[in-house]
């Protein structure tokens, strides 16, 4: 088929490899436009288009597609479809029509749940059992169109963000692949308005641990957010990011170091850090951090 692909960050990169691998025509790659980054502040492109100049393929990266310039430009085109996969800017209905077969959108949840943008974190923060991908025939509201494929898999109990990120990414290549294949054939099922839930971008002021709650929140809470933005402590007064954990035996002091195998008391239970980041440092595993850190019985996290 000849498809406009439409992706931003690493999330999309395989699904572009995995459509280039099928066979199918790019005609063209829509992304992001490149923004500063770095120390220099140069201007830096998306993963999406730095892979798709790797691979030769056409990239336009408009900063709206509101104007009927940009629309005009998308229609002649001529594509039988779009895919989209985190691209980052709301498509306009002309460009939602425009295309034979109209847009199909990449999810990364079971939909109606955690729709939005950031269902990858919120299902691990909310201790979710199992997410999935959806493929969605994209309407103008927000992930609400009907769904034409799903996927479902299980998060593990010590899965974190970028771990679960990185196993939907290719579940959602792959997925989209059978999409295309029985393009005409499938079913759209309208999604239920029961369980509708919406996954907030995250915020940076969540990040920091209230050692009061629970330890099952607590887990979820450093899994989720690992390892952007970080969930993090203060340890002597600086800040200590956590990166991953898991649920422990214990009890204590909210914040209480319970051994020297950064085992810390929460308001109930307790977890073990399993990987964790100090300022101005690189993330080390907790065997690593603790050959240099000592971090022994009775120490206050804050």
């Amino acid at each position: 088929m000849r498809i406009i692909f439409m992706g931003s960050p690493d999330f999309s990169v395989p699904v572009l490899d995995a459509l280039v691998r099928a066979g199918h025509d790019i005609a063209a790659v829509y992304c992001q436009p490149p923004r500063p980054a770095g120390r220099g502040k140069k201007d830096r492109p998306t993963p999406v288009h730095a892979r798709a100049l790797e691979l030769g393929l056409p990239v336009r990266h408009p900063a709206s597609l509101k104007s009927t310039e940009e629309q005009a430009d998308f229609a002649a085109l001529n594509a039988d479809i779009a895919v989209v996969v985190a691209y980052g800017l709301i498509l306009p209905k002309p460009i939602l029509e425009a295309p034979k077969h109209g847009c199909l959108n990449i999810h990364a949840s079971l939909l109606p749940r955690w729709r939005g943008a950031a269902p990858i974190h919120r299902a691990i923060m909310a201790g979710d059992a199992e997410t999935g991908i959806c493929i969605m025939q994209m309407d103008e509201g927000l992930d609400t169109g009907d769904v034409l494929l799903r996927r479902a898999t299980p998060i593990g109990e010590v899965e974190t963000t970028v771990e679960l990120h990185d196993r939907l990414s290719q579940i959602g290549a792959d997925l989209i692949v059978e999409a295309l294949d029985q393009v005409g054939s499938l079913t759209p099922v309208p999604q239920p308005e029961d369980g509708v839930t919406y996954a907030a971008k995250i915020d940076k002021t969540e990040a920091r641990i209230d050692w009061t709650h629970p330890a099952k929140e607590i887990d979820r809470h450093i899994r989720g957010l690992s390892p952007f933005p970080g969930a993090w402590c203060t340890l002597d007064g600086d800040r200590l990011k956590l990166l991953g954990s898991a649920l422990a035996d214990g009890s204590g002091s909210p914040g209480t170091a319970l051994d020297d195998a950064l085992t810390i008391a929460c308001g109930d239970g307790a977890i073990r850090i399993t990987r964790l980041q100090k300022a101005g440092s690189k993330a080390q595993d907790a065997d690593d951090f603790l050959r240099g850190t000592q971090l022994p019985r009775g120490t206050q996290l804050g």
